[in-house]
């Protein structure tokens, strides 16, 4: 049983933040469309990024046929199909089920997994984790306990690279070299160590824990780091739990990381392209899965990035460098100079209401400017900045009068803003918040 929940206030090392939601959560699914001003908008779960390509193709489809023929990379490696038809609902569901996209309804919105991209295929890392992908999906959508894990839940699956483990997920594993694991519960000073075999399954009885914790105190909240909670409290109770279900457990450091993507190009046996914004035309996607059937894997894994990783095992250099040619042609970035890797935006106008501004034209426009910076920028249309990443960054908001308020957010430093009237004038700007 969990002890009375403390109100005491968090220590300075944790990024935690107490809240409490006082409204459901609306976050948008595959059945769960969300009405956006340019029509419905629905978000599907691909739990690791991983898709077949009859299952990438069936996406293009939809696309095309019920949306405006775009698909859109969010920073969990899901697709948002936007444009749609406020009538489609049962349609989408129709193409999405049989292709797999839909293999539990009461599940659609849990299974928010985020996984290595190039685990596998470039010889780093600990140890492939695409068992512990497919345990951890086959295991969540059965589990009726995670049908009320809120729709921003987020799982991450680290190889042991460091990668995903510094996206903030509320439950991350992560491979170290002994063949454990070590288990954390969002921002948490401390870790349990696992055995590698368990640790989809301790992952899982970590986030029923959460639940658990949920019932037993009435906090309305949708993540960890949303409890208010003394340090370790609520790994004491997952701890409690992964006894009693037989799996072996002890404290550990937590081996903090810094998210960071997987470089651009031909990457051992794979190929690794960025879009930019995290945008595809349907077009640009079908070339994707043209390649990825080409090379013979037959798959494509989706980055929280927005990037897309081809696995090609046993593809001649020549063969992987047509193909990335390929990619590029489509617009797609397959350099790693290009300041497209160090720009993000929000969707912003037209199709928000809320926004104040065009931020991806905008972005685009500054986008020379955006090669300066010492640190990304990610461009709001509102103070909301809906998608902004962690970690150090340049803010750029439209601004309720017009143009933009610069600002830098970056740990140990002043905070300093600036205004940008004009997106041209983006590099001199940032040398005013940045210098």
């Amino acid at each position: 049983m969990l002890a009375a929940m403390s109100t005491a206030s968090l220590p300075p090392s944790s990024q935690a933040t107490a809240v409490s939601r006082d409204r459901g959560d609306a976050c948008p699914g595959s059945l769960r469309l969300h009405t956006a001003d340019d029509g419905a908008l629905a978000r599907v779960r691909v739990p690791g990024g991983v898709l077949t390509v009859p299952q990438a193709e069936v996406l293009a489809d939809v696309a095309d046929q019920l949306g405006d023929g775009e698909l859109h990379l969010t920073s969990r490696g899901n697709v948002q199909l936007r444009g749609l038809r406020d009538d489609c609902g049962a349609r989408l569901a129709g193409s999405l089920d049989p292709a797999g996209l839909l293999p539990s309804r009461g599940h659609e919105r849990a299974r928010n997994i985020v996984a290595s991209p190039l685990s596998g295929l470039d010889g780093r890392g600990v140890r492939d984790v695409r068992p512990w992908l497919s345990a951890l999906d086959e295991s969540l959508c059965a589990s009726e306990a995670a049908r009320a894990l809120s729709g921003r839940f987020l799982f991450a699956l680290d190889d042991g690279r460091g990668d995903v483990a510094g996206l903030g997920a509320d439950v991350t594993v992560r491979a170290v070299k002994d063949g454990g694991a070590l288990l954390v519960t969002g921002s948490a000073d401390e870790a349990l160590r696992v055995s590698g075999d368990e640790a989809p399954r301790a992952a899982l009885l970590a986030a029923e824990a959460f639940l658990e914790v949920l019932r037993e105190t009435g906090a309305q909240v949708w993540r960890v780091d949303e409890l208010s909670l003394s340090p370790g409290e609520l790994t004491h109770v997952i701890r409690s739990r992964l006894t009693g279900a037989g799996i072996d457990c002890v404290p550990a450091p937590n081996d903090r990381a810094t998210a960071e993507g997987p470089p651009l190009g031909v990457i051992g046996a794979a190929l690794s392209v960025h879009a930019p914004l995290g945008l595809l035309t349907s077009r640009q996607w079908r070339t994707v899965t043209r390649v990825a059937a080409g090379v013979g894997a037959g798959e494509l894994r989706l980055t929280p990035w927005r990037g897309i990783v081809v696995p090609a095992p046993g593809t001649s250099t020549a063969t992987a460098a047509d193909a990335l040619a390929r990619l590029a042609g489509t617009g797609l970035v397959t350099d790693a100079s290009s300041p497209w890797l160090r720009v993000g935006a929000c969707i912003g106008r037209p199709g928000c209401g809320r926004s104040r501004s065009d931020v991806r034209a905008d972005a685009a426009d500054a986008l020379a400017g955006a090669g300066r910076s010492p640190l990304p920028l990610y461009w709001s249309g509102c103070e909301r900045r809906c998608g902004r990443p962690r970690g150090d960054r340049i803010d750029v908001v439209a601004a309720p009068e017009g143009g933009y308020r610069i600002g830098m957010v970056a740990q140990g430093r002043p905070a300093r803003t600036a205004a940008l009237d004009d997106p041209s004038l983006l590099a001199a700007t940032l040398a005013a918040v940045t210098s």
